[in-house]
């Protein structure tokens, strides 16, 4: 099992000002390592909360998040900082790219832990095929102003992906996207999966790209089914 959420509950506001609100509800998921998981459910439904549990962005107020059996809840600053940049990729509707670097620099930024010269070039030799895997290797000496935006996307995917990460999580990744480049990156997310042994979830509103994924979940009332 790559990933487990037990009884996970995330609560905002106050009772005090009648605020509160239960996002996550005793929720629980079982992951296993090369799912491909769509998450779906209306605006405000938690899926984004659930998404920043599973990636240690935010904690729950009450329940475990286990990764391969240790409990991320329970990691320090530092071990979550490693967890994050090591073990999971995060692809967001907004690309995210620096104006000011190329699209290289871009996709090398999350490397710059790697402070041996031999790790650099490792990581840009990594960084070339995946760009060429992609389709965008031509653009790799551009500014992100100068690309298209499923061109931007599929930089923020390589850029995801150049730690090798085990765990994909993607959050509305073609909201902003045509039809056309919604295939495209369906296509580069599925291929990542299978070719990468990649577990990939998927939070969408697109039922096109919901239904490519193996496994589809609603979320409703702070509760998966």
């Amino acid at each position: 099992m790559l990933l487990e959420l037990q009884n996970i509950t995330k609560s905002y506001g106050s009772t005090e000002d009648g605020t509160h609100r239960i996002v996550l509800n005793n929720l629980s998921l079982n992951v296993e390592e090369g799912d491909s998981i769509a998450l779906l459910g209306p605006s405000g439904s938690g899926k984004t909360t659930l998404l920043n549990m599973i990636g240690a962005l935010d904690h729950p107020d009450s329940g475990s998040v286990l990764f391969r059996g240790k409990s991320i809840t329970e990691l320090s600053g530092k071990e979550l900082d490693n967890f994050r940049n090591q073990e999971i990729g995060f692809v967001f509707q907004s690309h995210h790219l620096l104006p000011q670097c190329t699209l290289m620099e871009n996709v090398l930024i999350p490397t710059i832990v790697h402070t041996s010269k031999e790790q650099r070039l490792q990581k840009i030799s990594e960084a070339e095929t995946l760009l060429r895997d992609v389709g965008i290797w031509d653009h790799k000496d551009k500014l992100p102003g100068k690309l298209s935006g499923g061109e931007c996307q599929r930089a923020a995917v390589v850029r995801a992906m150049i730690n090798q990460p085990s765990l994909l999580l993607a959050d509305e990744p073609t909201g902003a996207l045509d039809k056309k480049n919604v295939n495209t990156m369906a296509d580069l997310l599925l291929k990542l999966n299978k070719e990468n042994k990649l577990t990939l979830i998927v939070v969408t509103h697109s039922e096109e790209l919901a239904s490519r994924m193996n496994k589809i979940y609603n979320l409703s009332d702070g509760k998966i089914s």
